[in-house]
C-alpha cells in the first residue's frame, strides 16, 4: 500500500501570507499595483490580476490614484526614496525578516563595515538587499567566490538571504570567521525556510517519490527540490496538478510532498486531492490533509497569552523564541531579567525551553513581543504576598529612579519604594540608590482593574537593624573605645558618624590638631572614619567622639622636641599689638613678645616682621601645661652681639699683646749690642 507524508511545514510562510491577506484587503478597496510579482506563484499572481491587481516594473508606471504595493521580496532603498519623494500612495509588503535585513546592511554599511550578502545576485531579495548599502556589497552564492575577496584586516558584516541553504550558510559563515578578526555575522535566515528545508531533507530520505509544490521562479521551492534530489532521485518539483507526472506506481511506493513558502494551501490542496484519487481509493488522505491543514494554521497568539518556546537565537539586544507561530517571537534585553547590567548571553543558551509573556502581536510589521520578565514577575506575586503577610525582609536591587521613587527588582518581581521610605533620612538625590543592592519590607499590596501594586519600605528595614544595633552599642560602649563608622552629614561644627546604630558627633575640634574652618577641610560625607569615645549618655542617646589621635598630637612632639635655650625655625602666622605668633610645627604655635622681637625698643611689631617670614627664634619659655611657649629673636640677636664685641675685644687684646712683645724684642737686641 502506498504511504504518503505530507511536510507539516510546506506551504505559506508568514511574510508571504501576510503580504498576500493585506494585498486581497486593499485591492478589494481600491485601485491597486504591485511593483513586480508580490510572490514567485504564477497561481498567485492569476488570482490578484483577476481582481484587476497589475504588476508594473517602476514606480513611475503606478497608475493616478491607485496604491502601489511592494512585493514580499522588498526593494532598494533609492526606490523607496522615490516613491515618498513623488507622493504615490504605496502599502510596503516587505516581509519583515527581508526588512530585518535592510536595516542590518545600512547600519553596518555607514559604520564602514564591507557587506558580504550570501545568497542568489539575480534574486530580487539579494538586488533589494544590497540597495540599502549602496549597491557595494560582495555577493556570493558559495564559498568559492569569496576566495581572494576578503582579507584578515576587512571590517566584515555577513548576512544571508532568507532562503539560503542552511548548510552552504554554514561553510560561508566558517570561513569568514577564520579568515576575518572580529566579523559580524547574522544568522537572517528564516526560521521557516530552515525548519522547511530540514523537513524535505527528512521526508526525502525515507521515500521513493517526492513532489515539491511551488512556483518555477521560486527560489525557496527551487533549493528544496534540490536538497530533496540529494537523497531522492524521483524528485518531481510542480508548480501545480496539472504538473504531476503523469504515471505513479502509487501500490508499491512512498511518496513524500512538501510545498514552497509562496505556495498557497489551495495548491497543495489540489495535489492532495489529485493523489487521492490515483491511489483509487488505497489510501484515505482526509487524515493527512486535516493534520497539514492544522499545522498551517500553527499557533495563534493574542497579547496577554502565557506560552513556552525554544530560545533560537541570544544576543545582546534580546532573544528569538521559536513559539509555533508564523514568525519567531523577540524578547528585547530589557525584559529578559530585571537586572539592565545582566548578560543575557550569559543566562539564555539556545535550546533552552522558557515561558514567556505575549506582550504585543503585530501581524502588519510581523512581529511579536514578548516579556520573560513579566513573567517571573508573575511567578514572584505570590512569593512576595507570603513575605508581606510574614513581614520578611528581602533583598532586591535598585534597577530604576522615578519620580516619588525607586523600583526594585526582588525575585523577579518589582517593587515601588516611595522615596519617604527609602532611606532613613532625607534624600535629595535618589540617583545615588541607582544599582544598589538593598534589604526591605513589603507594607502594602493592592490591586485594582488586574494590576497588583507593590510598596515597600528600605526605611523600616534600616530602623530595625538600627534598633538591633543601638541595643547592641549601648550595652558595651566604653570611653576610649575604637568603631569605625560612616560619616553621614557635615555641620559648621562637626561631622555626625554612623557607628552602627548611633549617630555620634565629632565636634570639629576634635577634627584635627591644626585649626580648620570646616569639618569638610578634613572628611566627607560617606566616608569611612575610624573614631573613638570621648563621653556618651544614654538617656538622651548623645554620644561625643573623637577622630584626631593622639599620636598625632604636635605638643607632644613638642614636649620631645624643645627645651628652653634651643633656636629652632619657625613661621610668624600672626601679628598682634604685643607681639608675633610664629607656628613652630602645625597645631603649635610660640609667641615673640614684643621687647623680643628686636635688640632696640619698636613701637610697632610690623615695622620688623611680616605674616608669611621665616625666622629663627629661641625658646625661652616652655608651659605645656597651659600650651605656650616663649620664643625670642632677642636673645639670639644680643648673644650674636656680645660675641661680636667679645670678638672685638679679643683682637684688640691680640694686637696689644704683639705690640708689647714686640717692644721687648727690639729692647733685648739693643742690649745685646752694646
Amino acid at each position: 500500500m502506498c504511504k504518503i507524508t505530507v511536510a507539516k511545514s510546506a506551504g505559506f510562510c508568514f511574510g508571504v501570507e501576510r503580504a498576500v491577506n493585506e494585498l486581497m484587503r486593499i485591492a478589494k478597496e481600491k485601485k491597486t499595483v504591485t511593483l513586480g510579482p508580490i510572490i514567485h506563484n504564477g497561481s498567485v499572481i492569476e488570482k490578484f490580476e483577476s481582481l484587476g491587481v497589475k504588476i508594473v516594473n517602476s514606480p513611475d508606471e503606478t497608475p493616478k490614484g491607485a496604491t502601489l504595493a511592494i512585493r514580499t521580496h522588498g526593494v532598494k532603498k533609492s526606490v523607496i526614496e522615490k516613491i515618498k519623494s513623488e507622493n504615490i500612495d504605496f502599502c510596503d509588503l516587505t516581509c519583515p525578516f527581508v526588512k530585518k535585513i535592510h536595516n542590518i546592511a545600512s547600519e553596518y554599511h555607514e559604520k564602514g563595515y564591507k557587506i558580504i550578502i550570501a545568497g542568489d545576485k539575480h534574486h530580487p531579495e539579494v538586488d533589494g538587499i544590497n540597495g540599502w548599502c549602496d549597491d557595494s556589497a560582495l555577493v556570493i552564492s558559495d564559498l568559492s567566490e569569496l576566495d581572494g575577496k576578503i582579507s584578515p584586516s576587512d571590517r566584515v558584516c555577513l548576512v544571508a538571504q532568507t532562503t539560503m541553504d542552511k548548510k552552504n550558510y554554514e561553510k560561508i559563515k566558517k570561513f569568514v570567521k577564520i579568515s576575518c578578526q572580529n566579523p559580524i555575522i547574522f544568522d537572517t535566515i528564516c526560521s521557516a525556510t530552515e525548519k522547511r528545508q530540514k523537513d524535505a531533507e527528512e521526508i526525502s530520505k525515507t521515500v521513493d517519490i517526492m513532489l515539491v509544490v511551488g512556483g518555477r521562479m521560486s527560489a525557496n521551492t527551487k533549493r528544496l527540490a534540490d536538497i530533496s534530489k540529494k537523497y531522492c532521485k524521483n524528485t518531481f518539483q510542480i508548480e501545480t496538478v496539472r504538473d504531476l507526472p503523469l504515471r505513479f506506481d502509487i501500490p508499491k511506493n512512498k511518496i513524500g510532498i512538501t510545498a514552497g513558502a509562496s505556495t498557497p494551501p489551495w495548491i497543495i490542496k489540489e495535489v492532495v486531492g489529485e493523489m487521492e484519487e490515483m491511489v483509487n481509493g488505497e489510501v484515505s488522505f482526509a487524515e493527512v490533509l486535516k493534520e497539514h491543514e492544522k499545522e498551517q494554521a500553527l499557533v495563534t497568539l493574542k497579547t496577554g497569552d502565557i506560552v513556552k518556546g525554544t530560545v533560537m537565537r541570544v544576543e545582546p539586544n534580546g532573544v528569538s523564541v521559536n513559539l509555533g507561530y508564523k514568525s519567531d517571537g523577540f524578547i528585547p534585553a530589557s525584559e529578559v531579567v530585571d537586572d539592565p547590567e545582566a548578560d543575557i548571553c550569559e543566562l539564555i543558551n539556545v535550546g533552552d525551553e522558557i515561558e514567556v509573556f505575549v506582550v504585543r502581536v503585530n501581524d502588519v510589521e510581523g512581529e511579536v513581543t514578548l516579556s520573560k520578565r513579566k513573567i517571573d514577575a508573575i511567578k514572584s506575586e505570590k512569593v512576595l504576598e507570603e513575605a508581606f503577610e510574614n513581614e520578611t525582609v528581602l533583598t532586591g536591587k535598585v534597577v530604576e529612579i522615578l519620580n516619588g521613587g525607586v523600583l526594585v527588582a526582588v525575585n523577579g518581581g518589582r517593587i515601588f519604594v516611595p522615596a519617604k521610605f527609602a532611606s532613613d533620612r532625607y534624600l535629595a538625590d535618589l540617583s545615588v540608590l541607582q544599582n544598589l543592592t538593598v534589604d526591605l519590607k513589603i507594607i502594602e499590596i493592592s490591586k485594582k482593574r488586574g494590576r497588583t501594586k507593590i510598596v515597600g519600605s528600605i526605611a523600616a528595614v534600616i530602623r530595625e537593624q538600627k534598633k538591633k544595633l543601638a541595643e547592641e552599642f549601648w550595652n558595651n560602649v566604653e570611653v576610649g573605645k575604637t568603631y569605625t563608622g560612616v560619616v553621614k552629614s557635615l555641620t559648621k561644627f562637626g561631622a555626625f558618624v554612623d557607628i552602627g546604630g548611633v549617630d555620634g558627633l565629632v565636634h570639629i575640634s576634635e577634627l584635627s590638631w591644626s585649626k580648620i574652618k570646616h569639618p569638610s577641610e578634613v572628611v566627607s560625607e560617606g566616608e569611612t572614619v575610624e573614631v573613638y569615645v570621648i563621653d556618651f549618655n544614654k538617656e538622651t542617646g548623645k554620644v561625643s567622639l573623637g577622630y584626631k589621635k593622639a599620636c598625632d598630637n604636635p605638643w607632644e612632639k613638642a614636649k620631645a622636641e624643645l627645651e628652653v635655650g634651643k633656636d629652632i625655625d619657625c613661621k610668624i602666622v600672626r601679628i598682634v599689638p604685643f607681639g608675633a605668633f610664629a607656628e613652630i610645627y602645625p597645631g603649635v604655635d610660640g609667641l615673640i613678645h614684643i621687647s623680643q622681637v628686636a635688640a632696640k625698643r619698636i613701637g610697632k611689631v610690623e615695622d620688623e616682621l611680616s605674616v608669611g617670614q621665616h625666622v629663627t627664634a629661641r625658646v625661652v619659655e616652655l608651659d605645656f601645661e597651659n600650651k605656650k611657649i616663649g620664643l625670642s629673636i632677642r636673645a639670639i640677636i644680643e648673644e650674636a652681639q656680645k660675641a661680636e664685641e667679645a670678638e672685638i675685644v679679643a683682637e684688640e687684646n691680640a694686637k696689644e699683646e704683639a705690640a708689647n712683645d714686640e717692644a721687648v724684642s727690639e729692647e733685648t737686641a739693643e742690649t745685646t749690642e752694646e
